[in-house]
């Protein structure tokens, strides 16, 4: 849509009023950066979802707690390589006494800092160490595309691309307003959030109701269907800061509204296909999509089973145009469907007709595997319902990584 315009620099740059900065507190022990601090110039309206995982880490329980009251807030400081999870009291404390200080540095108070964490669950977090930086992390808050990028390379982990979006949104009248965000994820993923930790910004001015029904909105077909492994991990969250300082209020069912809550499902979508992409040891990306589906529940579970199938993207990565995977995949996925009907395409190569092999040449297909962007499109023909997910392949470098995560 010509009203939004998506901002490609190689660094993205926050909206008016917010700063950004991030630092080493030596949590990744190789000297990289891994405090990440977002902060506002004036109180931000603040929205977010969070993984339904029953086990949630301190810092996450201490942001959920805090934007249940409604309040409003100037930052979250977000540290990685340590999930500040299941290690009882100390854990809470840990993250009020990162947020005290914060707060004490941005001449705020504590509650209006979040926190979040993200790494290995059960190990104490070195609080010492991001104490430590608090003062720096504060100090050296820039509204610079490169103060921004070095917070989005302080949250990531196993990550191995960055992945921070913008767009300028025209609104009626002719006023602009500016949406950025900046995410970490690449292992235990799976819809309802997994290990992803997103911040989005705005200088838009909306109220928390609205806000959290477009967040809402943008994450049920986005940051939820992305699936790298099939787990979901304890830290999980995607919020939205709105801090209004553009002067510009964005009123529910107008069509600003419409605009922006398509600007920001567009960048959400970006990012997912971001995390997706950048999986865990993953040599591709692939897009899986349903068409003729029962139900809108029957089209989810036929997405969610082939993309958290081992043997589909196992065969996905030795580039295997082996359809039989896929189609056991949807049989197994709990969705009511006739099997004779079911037509699969690899690649936009149709594979299975019918529930049966189709015509297809086997070594076109093979060279079409060899892309980094593989389609994979079931048509149940038995209904009006579609849905997609995005997932990766399982390559030998998945197992290095977590078979060596803690060492």
């Amino acid at each position: 849509m010509e009203n939004i315009e998506e901002l490609n620099e190689s660094y993205i740059a926050l909206p008016q009023g917010f700063k950004a900065s991030g630092c080493c507190a030596d949590l990744k022990g190789n000297g990289a950066l891994d405090v990440a601090l977002v902060a506002s110039d004036i109180p931000s309206t603040v929205a977010g979802v969070y993984t339904t995982n029953l086990v949630k880490g301190h810092s996450l329980q201490r942001s959920i707690k805090l934007l249940n009251s409604g309040k409003t807030f100037r930052a979250i400081v977000v540290n990685a390589k340590n999930a500040n999870a299941c290690v009882g009291q100390q854990g809470e404390d840990d993250a009020n006494a990162i947020a005290a200080m914060i707060a004490k540095k941005l001449n705020c108070q504590p509650e209006e800092v979040l926190t979040a964490s993200t790494g290995i669950i059960g190990i104490r977090m070195p609080v010492d160490n991001v104490l430590n930086v608090a003062p720096s992390l504060v100090s050296s808050l820039s509204n610079s595309p490169e103060a921004s990028h070095n917070a989005m390379s302080a949250m990531m982990t196993t990550d191995t691309i960055p992945k921070e979006v913008s767009a300028k949104v025209t609104l009626k009248g002719g006023n602009a307003v500016t949406i950025s965000g900046m995410a970490k994820g690449s292992g235990m993923i799976h819809p309802n959030l997994a290990t992803m930790i997103g911040i989005f910004t705005t200088d838009a001015m909306i109220d928390r109701e609205l806000l959290s029904s477009m967040l809402k909105k943008a994450v049920s077909h986005t940051f939820n269907r992305v699936s790298v492994d099939g787990d979901t991990s304890v830290c999980d969250s995607v919020m939205i800061f709105a801090n209004g300082a553009s002067g510009i209020k964005i009123e529910e069912g107008s069509d600003d509204a419409i605009l922006f809550e398509e600007a920001l499902s567009n960048l959400s979508n970006d990012i997912a296909r971001m995390i997706a992409s950048d999986g865990e040891g993953a040599t591709k990306l692939i897009e899986i999509v349903v068409h003729g589906a029962k139900t809108e529940k029957d089209a989810k579970l036929v997405v969610t089973s082939v993309a958290r199938s081992p043997l589909v993207k196992t065969a996905i990565f030795g580039m295997d145009a082996n359809w039989g995977r896929v189609l056991t995949a949807v049989g197994y996925s709990g969705a009511d469907f006739d099997p004779n009907k079911v037509s699969i395409k690899l690649c936009g190569v149709k594979v299975c007709e019918n529930g049966n092999a189709a015509e297809y040449n086997e070594e076109d297909v093979k060279e079409l595997l060899h892309e980094h962007d593989i389609s994979i499109d079931i048509d149940l023909k038995d209904g009006e319902f579609d849905d997609r997910m995005y997932t990766c392949d399982f390559s030998y470098d998945y197992v290095k990584i977590n078979g060596s995560y803690r060492s």
